[in-house]
C-alpha cells in the first residue's frame, strides 16, 4: 500500500481521512484518522524535522536504541468501520508481532521506511475502486469535505441501496473520500442483512 491522500474533514473535528492505495491498482482504502496522526504522517510526508521529537519519532529513537527494527506494518482487521493493524518487529533474528492502531503504525511505517500491507479480504470489503485517478497524488490537506456526520441516526435511511450506490460513485468521483466510507460502510451494512 501507498500514501495517495490526505484530505480534512470539516465535519468532524480534527479529523482527516488518509488514502491508501494499493500500488500498481486504482484501488483506494479510506481510512478516517485523529488531527494529532494526521500531522504525524505529514510532517514525514513533508520531510520536515521538528526542533524537538514528535512521539512517533521518539517511539522510533527508542526502538532503534535497543536494536528493535518495524519491518512491516499489516492492516490485519476491518470491524464496524474501524482498522486494525499489527507492528511486524524484528531485534536479534527475532520476529515478533505489536497490535496497533493504523494511524500509528502507517505514522511509524514511514518513519522506518518500511512497507504497508493490508489483507485482500480487508481491500475488498472497504476499498473503493477509483477510475483514472493518477497514482501517487498528494492531495492537499486544506481540500474541503462535504459535510457529514456519522453520529447522526439514520442518516442514509431514506435511501435505497441503488441510490447509495450511486452516492458512492459521485463521492469518489469528486474526491469526497470521508463520506465515501461512510456510504461504502453503510451498503456493506445493508447488504449482510440482504
Amino acid at each position: 500500500m501507498e500514501i495517495v491522500g490526505m484530505s480534512y474533514s470539516q465535519s468532524q473535528s480534527g479529523a482527516y481521512a488518509l488514502i491508501l492505495g494499493v500500488v500498481g491498482m486504482e484501488k483506494r482504502l479510506p481510512i478516517i484518522i485523529g488531527g494529532f496522526e494526521a500531522q504525524a504522517i505529514a510532517i514525514e510526508l513533508e520531510k520536515m524535522k521538528p526542533t524537538r521529537p514528535l512521539t512517533h519519532d521518539l517511539f522510533k529513537n527508542f526502538s532503534q536504541h535497543f536494536g528493535v527494527n518495524i519491518i512491516e506494518v499489516v492492516i490485519n482487521k476491518f470491524e464496524e468501520g474501524i482498522f486494525f493493524s499489527k507492528l511486524v518487529c524484528e531485534k536479534d533474528g527475532e520476529i515478533t508481532e505489536i497490535d496497533s492502531r493504523t494511524s500509528d503504525a502507517i505514522a511509524l511505517a514511514l518513519r522506518f521506511g518500511c512497507p504497508i500491507y493490508a489483507y485482500e479480504f480487508i481491500i475488498e470489503e472497504a476499498g473503493i475502486f477509483m477510475d483514472g485517478e493518477s497514482e501517487g497524488q498528494i492531495k492537499d490537506s486544506e481540500e474541503e469535505v462535504e459535510d457529514f456526520r456519522d453520529d447522526e441516526p439514520g442518516a442514509y435511511e431514506e435511501f435505497l441501496l441503488e441510490e447509495l450506490e450511486e452516492k458512492l460513485q459521485k463521492a469518489i468521483a469528486e474526491e469526497n473520500y470521508e463520506e465515501a466510507s461512510h456510504l461504502r460502510d453503510e451498503i456493506k451494512r445493508r447488504k449482510k442483512k440482504l
